[in-house]
């Protein structure tokens, strides 16, 4: 493998959501690789441990945390600051797909979760990060997206509802925030294989694949690498906006 490029986060604390596997994972290992401490919040403590592992001597902080619960959220982050002098990035990677069905068929249970995970979740995660890096007047911040918040994907109606929220309250915070020393960005990625697929019938997953011009579903280290130079100080003046990573697929 090349080397990688690198950004220089020494003396950086991130928090990485949905950091127990998958996109999550690989972007804190890239965070880690510049020089970052970590801490990973997810909510299955088996699989918390288990990422925990990967990271031979470098050991991150990790987080059980529901980040669609409020009071969990204000808990983990208090957690992460008695470990830390500080948080400097937060990038929110926790996320489900739902079923996948027709709107009129979507039951409301499930509408209700993947709302909760995917846009309250960021919420969350963002109102009880910004006020300690305003203090600071330094942050960034990162919210996984998906290219389904643009277009919309058929037969993932919450899905594709969630990720445009996100879309959204990105651009919100982001010039809420914009004379400060914070940064706020969010990236559409399209597909990208990892345990998520499992949610997705084949006949999605086969849709997914057709509308992506590179034909080829994406890496989670080609994630990574955008979401470091997004994290870093090298990104001073993108802040409020979206970053495509989508083989191609992207339009507008």
């Amino acid at each position: 493998m090349a080397e990688r490029n690198q950004y220089n986060f020494s003396g950086r604390h991130a928090i990485v959501t949905g950091g127990g596997a998958g996109i999550g994972l690989a972007i804190a290992h890239r965070l880690v690789e510049g020089g970052a401490t970590i801490s990973l919040w997810d909510r299955d403590p088996d699989m918390l441990e288990q990422a925990r592992s990967t990271f031979g001597d470098v050991k991150p902080q990790v987080v059980t945390v529901d980040v669609s619960d409020a009071d969990a959220v204000v808990a983990a982050r208090d957690a992460t600051l008695q470990a830390t002098a500080g948080i400097d990035i937060l990038v929110t990677s926790a996320g489900i797909t739902g079923p996948n069905t027709t709107l009129w068929d979507y039951p409301v249970a499930d509408w209700d979760k993947v709302i909760g995970v995917n846009l309250r979740g960021p919420f969350l995660c963002c109102r009880a990060v910004v006020p300690q890096m305003r203090e600071k007047n330094y942050g960034r911040i990162v919210n996984i997206a998906s290219i389904a918040g643009k277009e919309g994907n058929p037969n993932a109606s919450a899905y594709s509802a969630s990720k445009a929220g996100v879309i959204g309250m990105t651009k919100s915070l982001g010039k809420e925030l914009a004379q400060t020393g914070i940064r706020v960005n969010c990236i559409t990625p399209a597909a990208v294989r990892t345990g998520i697929f499992a949610q997705m019938t084949q006949q999605h997953i086969d849709f997914m694949l057709s509308k992506i011009p590179m034909n080829r579903f994406g890496e989670v280290e080609e994630i990574a690498a955008l979401v470091a130079w997004l994290s870093s100080e090298d990104c001073s003046f993108s802040t409020a906006a979206v970053f495509d990573i989508s083989g191609g697929r992207g339009t507008y």
